[in-house]
């Protein structure tokens, strides 16, 4: 396995929709240890396949619940259904939401309380997941990365102004920008 470098915003691969898996193959598997691998450095709860550089619909996700319970897991070629959020001010604990794209930045954003998940594993097998709380909120991350959606891009205006000020501070937001986790000194 090896920790890849991701890409931080600015990079075309993650402003556009990724391509579906067609082979489920020993590439494949390569691609998601080493996406695990370096979701695990960052660290991270979640990691799309855009933000290596890859242009496909895999996302990596691990995360362990107020009961223990822990949830890690790949999706392949996801589809997610999510239950409409009550319009509400997102609060700024409870929601606040980081991106390993745009590293040490947080800010709050609404999501949906519940979402299903169905994917194929990486060995093409379907599964379906119902979650809710945190884990509803990773899998909309995730699966928004494989639309070519940031976080930040869905930011309600009094946190997007303030988000795309630290990427123009930190010099983001052109393609070829990255950083390596367990090497470059960033708060992801």
């Amino acid at each position: 396995m090896a920790v890849l470098p991701i890409l931080i915003t600015g990079d075309p691969v993650l402003h556009s929709r990724a391509n579906d898996v067609t082979v489920f193959d020993a590439e494949l598997r390569r691609l998601v240890a080493d996406m695990f691998e370096t979701m695990d450095v960052a660290p991270g709860v979640g990691l799309a396949a855009p933000q290596v550089g890859r242009d496909i619909r895999v996302f990596v996700y691990g995360w362990t619940d107020d009961d223990g319970t822990e949830w890690r897991g790949t999706a392949v070629n996801p589809e997610l259904w999510i239950t409409p959020s009550v319009p509400a001010e997102p609060d700024e604990d409870d929601d606040s939401e980081g991106c390993l794209s745009v590293p040490g930045e947080r800010f709050p954003l609404q999501r949906s309380p519940r979402a299903i998940l169905r994917a194929f594993d990486v060995d093409g097998a379907p599964f379906e997941i119902e979650a809710d709380g945190w884990l509803a909120r990773i899998f909309q991350h995730e699966y928004d990365h494989l639309d070519g959606v940031l976080y930040v891009d869905r930011l309600e205006q009094r946190f997007a102004k303030p988000a795309a000020k630290a990427i123009r501070k930190s010099g983001w937001g052109e393609p070829g920008l990255s950083w390596l986790p367990g090497e470059d000194a960033l708060d992801a």
